[in-house]
């Protein structure tokens, strides 16, 4: 938007649904502060890659292979993203019956409805932005993230998605038809009881209401951090709902409503949907099993049960107001949530894109305030509805966007973005390992690309350079872990400077890693002099050792030398004849970047930890195996080899590696190396550990 243009996206459905992609400018009226608008700009964008007809690859399914590994994310760059997705499950107000349901929707759109080009994050209300709680394409972080998805005891929500009734205690009035204390049912319908006090379910209502504000302000932060998000974006709530009218407090309801409004103008200007999903489903209202009605009258029955279809419809107008203000819909009566996913993603296959000229009053502020503008769209063709947003701040693009001046700025914003490298490519590898002395650790590679680095000239052959060098290791929760944050300077020689400018530098290091657990880390690198930034990050699960259970380190892959292979053995031969191995120089390199050339032979080398062993003879009876993946499928399975410790004596820490191969006749691409290791003493259930 600018003093110029003011540009708006609108869906355009039929009766039944259909979206409708045929109109033309002459078909709309806008309407901007109830003045009437000439549209000056119009286009149809269609969200589908390859135009109007979906010609993206179907994404691969999981494997049926429950140890086969997760098909590497594509890198994508910010002009490839075509949808941005946030599945946000309201863990602060879902009951346990409810979140059963509500943790299929988003596995099955990872498994079959995450198309290519799509940025997506699964968040929870209750959990802040942590390594799983963020936008990525890597659908192994997705499944990671969908396992935490889990009923919060906290919620306002209990067990049910509505209190059972409670026997009335011996002596209470059972004639009358209604009294506070007589199965009082408070605004989400599932902690008050028939035994209820007053004190009681103020403080429920009380306790729903923060509740209900710390739903709000969790969606705030995920609206928050999509508006410098690229492509369509959506956010997709799943919730048994929040009242925004309550009878008897209207206070509560004004403080609800306020945090409502400042959600849906923060979503408006950063152009997000929200599409809310009722996680009830279509609930039956009357009588069940689990109802005791002892003691009650017909007539106190009955009024318990209006109560419960009032609560019901009461705590779906907070979600119908967000979704319909935002310019999504509102889901609700059906039990398939996964359908409801699917509606959403139809929704979001086009829109237009209607702009228009403002006048200056536009931007005006009122009392010092920026002016809410009120935006109104009307069709001419008959039985068509029109979705659009319900208004805009009279504020620019150019001044709503963040400058980015200083060197922690340019920083934090290269660590922030969900982006792989900018002018400065990066490719980063971090491998777990860990030892009796350090504990567990991460160990990390960094390339850097040097080749656009400004290196300035300096007396007797010498050329310098100068990089700033951000690291921030995160945990499940976002804390940091361990930061790194230096400028380091690069002084070479003209004899090694076409090197350097050539192969790139690689940047090590260690980060001492004390619970278990998922870790992420986020690295940035900025050129000093240009002012150039990349980026890139890794997530990485770090195995509990102490349970003596087996797992694997990392695997370090590296083109094998002469050196290398005295003490290496050949695990695998996937294609034609050998190829001369690279330079001893670029091992290090290749650790790093891990890109190989046909015909190269790849040294792979990790640790083995908690091999049990054998009473009599104190040796581990263990067997590995090397397979090669391309696109989820096994493009190499390599035979069941014997493991031999030789003369190790530290058995919970075994060194074991081999040599593979590549044939001339494989395809280029990306490919996963996994490497299985199978331990005959362990338990069943931990007998094998794969990486």
């Amino acid at each position: 938007m600018t003093t110029n243009l003011v540009q708006f996206d609108a869906v355009v459905t039929d009766k039944k649904g259909n979206p409708v992609t045929d109109l033309r400018p002459e078909d709309f009226e806008v309407y901007a502060n109830g003045r009437k608008q000439p549209v000056t700009n119009f286009s149809y964008i269609s969200v589908e890659a390859g135009g109007p007809t979906n010609t993206s690859p179907t994404p691969p399914p999981r494997p049926a292979d429950k140890t086969a590994p997760p098909i590497p994310p594509a890198r994508l760059k910010s002009g490839q993203v075509r949808r941005t997705v946030a599945l946000v499950v309201d863990d602060l107000g879902t009951s346990f019956e409810s979140m059963y349901y509500v943790r299929r929707a988003p596995k099955k759109f990872v498994d079959e409805q995450m198309q290519p080009g799509d940025l997506v994050a699964i968040m929870r209300t209750s959990a802040g932005m942590g390594v799983l709680q963020q936008f990525t394409s890597d659908r192994n972080i997705l499944y990671h993230a969908i396992e935490r998805v889990r009923w919060n005891p906290m919620s306002r929500s209990g067990v049910s998605a509505f209190a059972p009734m409670e026997a009335l205690p011996p002596g209470q009035d059972n004639t009358g038809g209604d009294s506070s204390n007589n199965g009082s049912v408070n605004n989400n319908g599932n902690r008050s009881s028939g035994t209820d006090s007053g004190a009681g379910t103020d403080a429920d209502e009380f306790r729903d209401e923060i509740f209900s504000v710390g739903t709000l302000g969790a969606l705030n932060f995920v609206v928050r951090g999509m508006g410098e998000l690229p492509g369509r974006k959506s956010v997709i709530m799943f919730s048994d709902g929040f009242t925004i009218l309550d009878r008897e407090d209207p206070a509560k309801r004004q403080r609800v409503l306020e945090n409502l409004r400042r959600l849906v103008d923060l979503a408006n200007r950063a152009s997000v949907v929200v599409y809310t999903v009722d996680a009830r489903g279509l609930p039956y209202l009357g009588l069940t099993a689990a109802d005791d009605a002892t003691g009650r009258s017909p007539l106190q029955i009955q009024t318990m049960l209006d109560k419960r279809s009032q609560n019901y419809l009461d705590t779906q107008e907070g979600l119908h107001y967000l979704a319909e203000q935002t310019g999504g819909f509102f889901v609700h009566d059906r039990n398939d949530l996964s359908g409801a996913v699917r509606r959403v993603l139809d929704d979001q296959k086009g829109y237009y894109l209607i702009g228009f000229r403002p006048d200056e009053s536009v931007f005006d502020k009122i009392k010092g305030r920026l002016r809410f503008n009120a935006l109104q769209v009307k069709l001419k063709r008959p039985g068509l509805h029109v979705r659009t947003r319900s208004g805009f701040l009279g504020i620019t693009d150019a001044e709503a966007r963040p400058a980015r001046h200083t060197r922690v700025e340019q920083l934090i914003s290269a660590l922030a973005s969900p982006f792989a490298s900018g002018d400065v490519p990066l490719r980063l590898t971090s491998l777990f390992g860990g030892d009796v002395v350090k504990g567990s650790f991460v160990t990390s590679l960094m390339h850097i690309d040097m080749s656009n680095v400004v290196f300035t000239d300096e007396p007797e052959g010498w050329h310098k350079a100068v990089l700033d060098v951000v690291a921030l290791t995160f945990g499940e929760q976002g804390q940091v872990v361990e930061d790194i944050n230096r400028t380091e300077t690069v002084r070479v020689r003209k004899e090694a400077f076409d090197i350097v400018r050539r192969e790139g530098l690689v940047y090590t290091m260690q980060v001492p890693v004390k619970k278990p657990g998922a870790y992420q880390l986020r690295v940035a690198v900025r050129d000093a002099q240009a002012e150039k930034l990349g980026s890139a990050s890794q997530f990485i699960e770090v195995p509990d050792l102490r349970k003596d259970r087996l797992a694997l380190s990392g695997v370090f892959l590296t083109t094998s030398t002469d050196a290398s292979a005295q003490n290496a053995k050949p695990a695998a031969q996937p294609g034609a004849t050998d190829a001369q191995a690279n330079d001893e120089s670029n091992q290090l390199r290749d650790a790093a970047v891990r890109r190989f050339r046909q015909g190269a032979k790849v040294d792979f080398l990790y640790n083995i930890y908690n091999a049990h062993t054998d009473a009599g003879v104190a040796r581990p009876q263990l067997q590995t195996q090397v397979r090669l993946f391309r696109d989820g499928q096994a493009v190499f399975t390599g035979p069941l080899l014997s493991y031999d410790a030789g003369k190790q004596t530290d058995m919970k820490r075994l060194q074991a590696g081999g040599r593979l191969a590549l044939g001339t006749s494989l395809t280029p691409g990306e490919y996963v190396l996994q490497v299985v290791v199978t331990d005959a003493l362990a338990k069943e259930k931990y007998r094998t550990a794969t990486q």
